[in-house]
């Protein structure tokens, strides 16, 4: 039993010395200040730095600390001098009320090492306060018979301030028969008494009427003044007495109502009813004493009758009177100090110094949103108050001093993700039961111009049929943004861009608030088949952002363009085109081919031939896809030697367009029935024209022969060439143009129907300005193409490398021939 008491105490004492040596290297000397209470903001209290031993730098870098341990943020540091400065109005009365000596400690927290200095600050009086009697009139009845030198307590003025500032004496105003008597009481303190000087006369004066005043000893002197009236009484001449003067009890704040609290006792020498006492509360008792504690008449018990909170009031200064029976009534006084000591029974409470603003969402890391402080009512561990918040929302506290801290950001913010926060801030105190409260800030996150608009589309491709109304809806485009307000309130427009070098807003506008597209006039398919427009759309921020989308107009052909017949030439241009034919052809001997165009394209440029009206149907035959003229049958003797033929071209489109070309066939025997009719003619002239006309009409024929044969003679060798190589000639008005160069062609070839053709497109993809068309050549059975409508800007070398780049499998080559008297270019392209 004993080794194991003395190793327990063993163990107390390391303990004991391991926590000395614990706080003598953490807290260390005490430093105190002494400066008047009232001193102006800012004024110095001393060097702080100076006498901790601290450089201006350590301030800084070792986070020097000065919380309050008085219940506010009177003091603060001067983090530039180093020196402990005023920071809040000093009221000593307020801060130790009437002690002796005010000290208000202090705390200086240094880190890096962590040590704790603790400073006292001595807060002296200065004389701010009067003295000043609880009522302005004091009203005493004094019997007629009361003796000489007879003294009668009067009410004591109070002085907040101590000291020499302190109440110091009193004077009476100059009267017959009183006099003041100056009482010390416990404490050292001064009561003022009436002394009578003269004995009384009701019948020549009932009532006296005295000015009593009170004096400090500051300087300057400060006074205050109570009338007092004296009624004279007559007889009774004994008041009540007190036990004591003075009764002092100590009550917690907690205590059960009905409980007695005192007992003050008082006797009257009197006897009968001018000997019996009845107890009450002074007449200017205040409503705070009253509401709190009950007297019984006759016992004189106090009792609690009402809720006692040490916040509010921590000391009650009771005025007992115990009062005879007699008449004139008497009275005797003394006074109960009852003192409340402290529970933890208030909740720490959050202050919002200041209400939070809106924060914008860019702002960085650390920026302040509103300040936050903390309080409990309570005192010692019981109103020590620490702060926390809870987890999630990018905001930390950040202390300042004493129970003060800053809400500040500690990361990004997004008001797209979100747009406000509800942080909840908790509280807790130190006392026993722990008690907290939580209290909710919102901070609201407002909006930045970092969204741009954003298209439900980056293009969209529009499908326009030619010959709409103009002012139609083309198409409807929509973009959203994520930032609100105006930086969300979009607008739309086109980007200026050219189409065919006019500026596209000729062509189409935009609705700016709903980004409906417009036509401006109706869309020619033959003239423009593509084009595109840049839509911004941008919102109204600062500044403003934007973004694009491409919208790709395709416009859709129509049948709106009846076939042209390009060939035969006359027929093209609208009279009879004369053919000849041997009366010795065979059946499907190729007479001549109509070739005809549409300037429509797909099905609509479909074309077909027909043979409508003939002189003879059984003789010719109209190929219904080439379009080549064929006799179906060998000529026969009595066939007529002129022929006439109506042949009906029509395309494929909805509604279907058609015309007509008139060929008419001539019926010749064969070359020498030519001469014999022209020497015929020749005979029959006057024979006045004599031997010279003969032989000019004979030149003249045998020139013509000539002409005919070799015209002949090349025309079996160019359909030779095209049967066995494959060509496509081009007319241009001018061979010089291959000189400007176009990189931008397009070809667009269709092999779905019987007829074939190819577009070449050259200049840009918004431009129109190179247009190509072939289809089959007139007098050819094969697959040749001739190019018509051409542009003197196009480079036919291009055009070269796009029909390589379409057929890969074929080889092309190009010759060019001037044709004389006609300003044309013709360009050969052969397939090898």
């Amino acid at each position: 039993m004993t080794k194991r008491k003395e190793h327990r105490d063993w163990r107390w004492q390391a303990l004991w010395w391991h926590h000395f040596f614990l706080l003598w290297n953490t807290i260390h000397g005490q430093t105190r200040y002494s400066i008047q209470e009232e001193l102006k903001r800012g004024s110095v209290v001393g060097n702080l730095a100076k006498d901790l031993g601290l450089g201006l730098s350590d301030i800084f870098e070792r986070k020097l600390r000065v919380p309050s341990e008085a219940g506010g943020q009177h003091f603060s540091v001067d983090v530039g001098k180093g020196e402990l400065v005023v920071n809040d109005r000093i009221d000593r009365e307020a801060l130790c009320g009437q002690s002796a000596s005010c000290i208000l400690p202090l705390q200086v927290v240094i880190e890096d090492p962590l040590q704790l200095h603790r400073i006292e600050v001595e807060i002296r009086d200065i004389n701010d306060n009067s003295p000043i009697f609880l009522s302005n009139e004091i009203s005493l009845y004094i019997a007629e018979s009361a003796a000489v030198g007879t003294r009668f307590p009067l009410e004591s003025a109070g002085d907040p301030d101590v000291g020499s500032n302190s109440l110091k004496s009193y004077t009476l105003s100059k009267n017959d028969c009183f006099s003041l008597k100056i009482k010390e009481i416990e404490g050292g303190k001064a009561a003022p008494e009436l002394y009578l000087e003269k004995t009384l006369d009701r019948e020549k004066m009932s009532v006296h009427k005295i000015l009593l005043t009170a004096l400090d000893g500051g300087n300057p002197v400060r006074s205050g003044t109570t009338q007092i009236t004296i009624n004279v009484l007559d007889i009774n001449d004994n008041f009540p007495v007190f036990e004591k003067n003075l009764y002092k009890i100590s009550l917690g704040e907690k205590s059960l109502k009905g409980i007695v609290i005192i007992k003050p006792k008082a006797t009257d020498a009197d006897e009968g009813s001018n000997g019996e006492v009845e107890f009450s509360f002074g007449p200017r008792t205040p409503p705070s004493v009253l509401s709190a504690f009950d007297i019984h008449p006759l016992t004189g018990e106090i009792t609690l009758k009402g809720d006692l909170d040490y916040e509010t009031v921590k000391s009650y200064d009771i005025d007992v009177i115990a009062k005879d029976k007699g008449s004139p009534q008497m009275e005797g006084h003394c006074r109960v100090q009852v003192d409340i000591t402290d529970f933890n029974d208030n909740a720490p409470e959050i202050v919002f110094t200041s209400q939070p603003k809106p924060v914008r969402e860019d702002a960085p890391s650390g920026t302040v949103v509103a300040l936050i402080s903390a309080k409990d009512l309570d005192s010692g561990d019981n109103g020590k108050v620490t702060l926390h918040l809870a987890k999630g929302p990018p905001f930390n506290l950040k202390p300042s001093f004493s129970n003060n801290y800053a809400l500040v950001t500690s990361g990004n913010l997004d008001r797209e993700r979100a747009s406000d926060y509800n942080i909840e801030i908790t509280a807790t105190d130190s006392g026993t039961p722990q008690m907290s409260s939580t209290k909710t800030i919102h901070v609201s996150i407002t909006d930045v111009n970092d969204n741009p608009p954003s298209f439900s589309q980056s293009s969209y491709n529009v499908y326009l049929k030619e010959n709409g109304l103009p002012g139609s809806i083309l198409y409807s485009v929509s973009a959203s943004d994520q930032d609100s307000g105006e930086n969300a309130k979009i607008s739309y427009s086109i980007l200026d861009s050219k189409v065919q070098d006019v500026s596209v807003s000729s062509y189409v506008y935009i609705n700016s608030d709903n980004g409906s597209i417009y036509s401006m006039h109706s869309f020619d398919y033959e003239k423009l088949k593509v084009f595109q427009i840049q839509v911004q759309a941008k919102d109204q921020g600062s500044p403003s952002l934007s973004s694009n989308a491409t919208v790709h107009v395709f416009i859709l052909d129509q049948n709106d363009n009846t076939p042209a017949v390009i060939y035969p030439s006359s027929a093209a241009l609208g009279s009879l085109s004369h053919q000849r034919m041997p009366r010795s052809a065979k059946a499907g001997h190729l007479v001549t081919k109509v070739t005809a165009v549409d300037a429509d394209s797909g099905h609509n440029a479909w074309i077909s031939y027909r043979l409508a009206e003939a002189t003879d149907a059984s003789l010719f035959t109209v190929n219904q896809y080439t379009g080549e003229v064929r006799t179906k049958r060998a000529v026969y003797e009595q066939d007529d030697s002129s022929q006439r033929l109506l042949i009906e071209i029509k395309d494929d489109g909805q509604p279907v367009q058609s015309t007509t070309a008139t060929v008419s066939i001539l019926l010749e025997g064969g070359l020498h029935e030519h001469i014999l009719d022209l020497r015929h003619k020749m005979s029959e002239p006057s024979k006045k024209t004599g031997r010279i006309t003969l032989y000019l009409i004979l030149s003249l024929a045998s020139v013509s022969v000539l002409s005919l044969v070799t015209f002949l003679i090349l025309a079996v060798k160019c359909i030779g060439g095209s049967r066995s190589s494959g060509s496509c000639c081009m007319r241009r008005s001018d061979c010089d143009d291959y000189k400007n160069p176009n990189r931008n062609l397009q070809i667009q070839l269709n092999t779905d129907g019987p007829i074939k053709y190819v577009e070449v497109l050259g200049g840009d993809m918004m431009s129109q300005s190179q247009s190509f068309r072939s289809c089959m050549s007139p007098m050819s059975e094969y697959s040749d193409f001739t190019l018509i409508k051409p542009s003197s800007t196009t480079d036919f070398k291009e055009v070269i490398s796009v029909l390589d780049a379409s057929l890969p499998d074929s080889t092309w080559t190009f010759e060019s021939q001037q044709v004389k008297h006609t300003g044309l270019c013709v360009i050969c392209f052969t397939l090898v």
